[in-house]
């Protein structure tokens, strides 16, 4: 099942960190929150990712093109002109970079990518800027046994996000975003898909989280996997001091990996 990780957006409320390299490369405990994320996945096993790039991308696909040398004890034979690397830390990632436009949003991201999604049935998708110690696999058990075409995990944060309207048996009657009320259920951006959702966006200029998601709930075809973990996107710079707090002190529940 593949990973789609929406990663284009310039990040502006973390100007001082985004002016010169895209938001999800912003570094938590010294690597990016791209890896955090990824990490996250493939601790329940999804290892095949497509990263939506557009501002800065070339840096994300820098990244991974270095990996082992970033990450890795390193031979340099120079005579020979061979690099060995030395690691026993390789993970098992398989990773596709698609440049889907510098304004493109999150709808038309995820439509760009759609001929890398051939042949599944549902996919996993996210933002290249929270985390959370969601258990991933059960989402997918929920979404599969509700067979509806969109799953999104409702959270519950503080304040300044979307809020969700949820019926008993878990599907959303109503879906607002950006509205400033607390102690209410709110997106927290880990999604399971059906590629059909992608027939909801119209084209480039389309916010996932607008028109789709909202047509999605009005037709009874969007469900909610309640978390109530941890969970923290990284909107700000005093998100990310928090994040580095939490790492730092070996106290992020986020990391459930070894």
């Amino acid at each position: 099942m593949k990973v789609v990780i929406l990663a284009g957006g310039a990040g502006t409320r973390l100007a001082e960190e985004t002016e010169a390299r895209p938001k999800p490369m912003v570094e938590i405990g010294g690597r990016p929150i791209l890896w955090h994320i990824m990490k996250l996945y493939s601790r329940h096993g999804f290892d095949e990712f497509v990263v939506c790039v557009g501002y800065k991308g070339e840096l994300i696909k820098q990244y991974f093109a270095d990996y082992h040398l970033r990450h890795s004890d390193v031979t340099f034979d120079l005579r020979g002109n061979r690099v060995t690397s030395h690691s026993n830390q390789n993970e098992p990632w398989k990773v596709t970079v698609v440049d889907t436009g510098a304004e493109t949003l999150t709808g038309g991201r995820l439509k760009r990518v759609r001929e890398h999604l051939a042949g599944e049935d549902v996919f996993l998708m996210t933002y290249g800027d929270g985390v959370a110690d969601v258990d991933l696999g059960a989402l997918v058990r929920f979404h599969r046994a509700h067979g509806r075409l969109a799953t999104l995990t409702a959270v519950t944060p503080t304040d300044r996000f979307g809020v969700l309207t949820l019926e008993e048996d878990g599907r959303v009657s109503r879906f607002k975003e950006k509205q400033k009320y607390r102690d209410v259920h709110i997106n927290g951006g880990f999604f399971a898909l059906s590629p059909r959702v992608l027939d909801y966006v119209e084209g480039d200029s389309t916010a996932f989280e607008r028109e789709p998601l909202e047509r999605l709930a009005g037709e009874g075809q969007l469900m909610a996997f309640r978390h109530a973990g941890f969970w923290q996107c990284m909107d700000t710079l005093r998100d990310r001091k928090f994040l580095e707090g939490l790492w730092s002190t070996g106290r992020a529940p986020w990391k459930t990996w070894d």
